[in-house]
């Protein structure tokens, strides 16, 4: 494996499972559930994680055609993307719950919905704007490798989906061992690499962008 495709793996596993946050959505997924039966509990991850797979995986599969659709380069939606990141990663920092994952509002609302799998579990707390816009631009940055560098992008969503789907079914076990002070420790180290990697991607649309900073020095 050359270093440039390690490097790329490296980026996906990491930003993909820093922006989903399992951890946070196990967090939330113990508040929507107390009181539930095992069973339902157990239906409510499962729905939540499928209906997440799904949608992650439409917008890295066919994210590039709706870009082009709505005119949009991949340049401007790489630095916009990359704005989106660093507001999310610098409420992580605060720890805070990203404001683009859940409202307070959508999280009261959900309190008597019947299948809060979906809504707002499923979207937008585990495929919220953040991993979307992940999705979009790791995959339009793999046609380099492609087919291998678009095969590695599914694989890191399928992994980081499945590991917060063993996290909600194991989510009583966790709660026993992580309290606030943890989450917020982790919380805080997660948003210093996320902060990072939306600057990386800002820094990398603008040299796309505009290609002359290059050679000023950028």
């Amino acid at each position: 494996m050359s270093g440039d495709m390690l490097s790329f793996v490296l980026l996906s596993v990491s930003s993909i499972f820093i922006v989903i946050n399992p951890l946070a959505a196990t967090l939330l997924y113990v508040s929507l559930t107390e009181g539930m039966e095992e069973v339902q509990k157990r239906s409510v991850a499962r729905v939540a994680c499928w209906y997440a797979l799904a949608v992650l995986l439409l917008f890295a599969i066919a994210g590039g055609l709706i870009l082009q659709l709505f005119g949009i380069t991949l340049e401007a939606f790489r630095i916009a993307g990359g704005l989106l990141l660093f507001g999310i990663g610098m409420e992580m920092v605060h720890a805070k719950t990203s404001r683009t994952k859940i409202s307070a509002t959508e999280k009261y609302e959900s309190q008597d919905a019947d299948d809060v799998g979906v809504m707002p579990l499923a979207i937008p707390m585990i495929a919220g704007p953040g991993a979307i816009t992940t999705a979009i631009v790791l995959t339009n940055e793999a046609t380099s490798w492609n087919p291998v560098g678009i095969a590695v992008v599914i694989g890191a969503i399928l992994l980081a989906v499945g590991t917060t789907y063993l996290m909600l079914a194991n989510s009583e076990r966790i709660m026993r061992h992580v309290g606030q002070r943890e989450y917020r420790a982790v919380n805080r180290l997660m948003g210093m690499m996320l902060i990072a990697i939306a600057v990386q991607f800002v820094i990398t649309g603008i040299k796309a962008a505009f290609p002359i900073l290059v050679g000023a020095g950028l």
